[in-house]
């Protein structure tokens, strides 16, 4: 960290802030940035600098053996906690891993130990010889001696598995960020979506593509329980924010495809990279249109949807979750100095309905600091049990676990002092206790304890 920066942080600072029920003329204000837990204290571990009164603990590293024999995979990336048997909690995390990475793979260096699975268990076997190497894996964390009990690879055969979400019938959403095809080795298409049970039983997942949630680059998924309408990022700079309306509640292998548009707003440039198009605090009503052509293999949906429908554009959809009964999106380079936005959509009580129209929901710009010292491209986030969200930055230098207080303060909560590998995965544990959250190379899933409930906004 830079003295300048170092520097910055200590005193009052510029943040751009959007919230329904602040004043809109201080959207692009300058309140004080306020640390909610206090100042952080250099990590003697050199691993994780935290708050005073928090700490953490290493649960699992790219490479170690798993207890199905397969090696843990690195590039550790998005996640989510689920209540297991007995007390436990299950942990569902992506590997964004590609065909032939140098990174850690669950077949051990030379995929020596592709030969364990059957080929079946695999989305993309790579005819034996280049197999896809994303994935899934499940960490079985015991809650009250705080040790990991089990780790297994819970899907294999897929492509970057970047992000994705938690439904509320406790399985997991992993998100291919990609739209590789079928070429060489490479046996099938890519750039689908996978569900994945929260067990703490050794078992992969059937290698299933949601092919109906659509054929992108996709980054996140958030379910509204409400509804159980499935929306989802992309991560591209030019990207759509898409809905899935399943055919049956629970059940995604059938559905309806749809991407936002703002209403007497046709064709709406988001990103706000040469214009200011969309100020904070700003509610827009939206409509959705139905996008076809689904599984196009052009990777063409977001132009279908931007050039012919009028949909929105948004600047890296990435980090997307649902909670105080809205969705919450990051997208990466948004921004005048395109260091990231985050956004808030409200949905409508008739969501999804015919009736939708009497009370569309709205999209409102939530956060646009235009600062990387206080939020360098927000990626991942979560919203905690007390109602911050927890952001985690992916930068271009170091990064950090950045929180954002309901009332637009933002404030750092965690910085990474092994590398400067970015943040992925945070998410709390079921009782909100426990913060686990991932550093994504070369691949370290922590557990991060402390005094949630004495959450100080004195800065």
């Amino acid at each position: 960290m830079s003295v300048s920066r170092r520097q910055f942080l200590k005193s009052a600072a510029a943040v751009s802030i959007g919230f329904a029920g602040l004043h809109r003329h201080l959207a692009w204000g300058a309140p004080a940035l306020k640390n909610s837990f206090g100042p952080l204290v250099p990590d003697p571990g050199g691993i994780l600098d935290l708050p005073e009164g928090f700490s953490y603990r290493v649960l699992a590293r790219a490479g170690e053996l798993m207890d199905d024999s397969l090696r843990l995979p690195g590039a550790a990336d998005g996640m989510a906690a689920f209540p297991g048997p007995e007390g436990r909690v299950v942990l569902v995390c992506n590997h964004e891993l590609s065909p032939g990475s140098k990174e850690v793979g669950a077949f051990g260096d030379d995929n020596e130990n592709l030969g364990k699975l059957p080929k079946e268990d695999l989305y993309d076997w790579g005819q034996g010889q280049m197999p896809s190497l994303g994935g899934t894996t499940n960490i079985v964390y015991n809650a009250q001696t705080g040790a990991v009990e089990r780790k297994f690879l819970s899907l294999a055969g897929t492509v970057r598995n970047c992000a994705g979400g938690p439904t509320p019938w406790h399985s997991w959403i992993s998100c291919e960020e990609t739209t590789q095809r079928v070429e060489g080795p490479i046996e099938k298409d890519h750039g689908y979506n996978f569900e994945v049970p929260a067990t703490a039983e050794i078992r992969r997942a059937a290698p299933v593509p949601l092919k109906a949630m659509g054929r992108f680059s996709h980054e996140a998924i958030a379910v509204d329980p409400r509804s159980g309408i499935v929306y989802q990022t992309e991560d591209t700079g030019d990207s759509l924010i898409y809905r899935y309306i399943p055919d049956a509640p629970g059940k995604l292998i059938a559905g309806r495809l749809q991407a936002l548009a703002v209403i007497d707003h046709p064709g709406l440039d988001t990103r706000n990279w040469d214009e200011v198009l969309v100020p904070p605090g700003e509610p827009l009503a939206v409509r959705w249109v139905d996008i076809e052509d689904v599984e196009s293999p052009n990777n063409d949906l977001r132009i279908q949807g931007f050039e012919g429908k009028g949909c929105a554009r948004f600047a890296r959809g990435e980090g997307m979750w649902y909670g105080r009964e809205a969705i919450y999106f990051a997208c990466t380079s948004g921004g005048r100095k395109k260091k990231g936005q985050i956004f808030r959509y409200q949905p409508s009580p008739h969501e999804g309905t015919a009736d939708e129209s009497k009370a569309p929901g709205t999209l409102e710009l939530f956060v646009e600091p235009n600062d990387g010292d206080l939020v360098d491209n927000a990626d991942n986030l979560t919203v905690s049990p007390f109602g911050d969200l927890i952001v985690c930055e992916d930068g271009s230098g170091e990064n950090n676990l950045v929180g954002v207080t309901p009332a637009g303060q933002i404030y750092r909560f965690g910085h990474n002092r092994m590398n400067n590998s970015e943040f992925a995965g945070a998410t709390f544990s079921p009782d909100g206790q426990v913060l686990f959250v991932n550093i994504q190379h070369p691949g370290t899933t922590l557990a991060i304890y402390g005094p949630w409930d004495q959450r100080r906004s004195d800065g």
